[in-house]
Parts: C-alpha cells; structure tokens; sequence
C-alpha cells in the first residue's frame, strides 16, 4: 500500500525538526549565553520521532487518521512557537511573536492528547 502525501510530509516534517535540533545544539554548544537555545534542541530533537511514528502509525492504521494527524500538526506547529521562539530569543534576543512560547507549549501539549486519542477512539470502517 502506497504512503500517503501527508504521511510523507510528516516524515519530512520529522527530518526537517531533527536537523533542526541537532543544528540549535550545536549552536548551544558553541555559542555562551544560549542555554534557551539547548531547550528548543530538546525539544526539536524529542519531538521528530514522534513526527516519523506518527506517519508509520496512520500508514498500518494504528489510530484513527483524523486525530493522528491532528495531533501531529499541533505538535509541528507548537514545536514552531515554542522552539522557535527560544530560538529566536537566544540568538537575537527578540520573541518570535508575542507568547509564541506558551501557545505552542500549550499545542504541543493538545497535540500530544490528541495522538493519544487516536489510538482509543475506533476508526472508521
């Protein structure tokens, strides 16, 4: 059976999120005074299996697809509020936007109760 362009992109997502992680704990390694920029690395670098699982899991029907991907695109979005924002506080010392932190912490947490969901609530025959 074929992946489907959105289990791709979640795949890609993932990638994209490790890379990034692994690029913002070099940078945290290398660069004094960024110990925020080490957070949104864990974060980035905790968060993109998940983002990989979670194309594997709609592909072998582990969950329900609507919630599964739900859950995924909060995760990516709160992972660009909340590493994003650490990010961008520790290498220019300005917010990405105004309580980005907070409101993709909060995504992530939704996103990550709605990947649970997925998994309890029967899909659709």
């Amino acid at each position: 059976m074929p992946i489907s362009l959105i289990d791709r992109l979640f795949v890609v997502l993932g990638a994209v999120a490790g890379l990034a992680g692994v690029v913002a704990a070099a940078a945290a390694a290398h660069v004094t005074g960024t110990g925020s920029l080490g957070t949104a690395a864990d974060f980035l670098l905790f968060h993109a299996p998940v983002l990989v699982a979670i194309a594997i899991a709609d592909h072998v029907g582990l969950g329900r697809a609507g919630l599964l991907r739900l859950g995924g695109a909060l995760v990516v979005l709160g992972l660009i509020g909340f590493s994003g924002d650490l990010a961008m506080r520790a290498l220019t010392g300005t917010p990405l936007f105004a309580m980005a932190a907070p409101t993709g912490g909060t995504l992530l947490m939704i996103g990550w109760v709605a990947i649970g969901l997925s998994a309890i609530i029967p899909r659709r025959a």
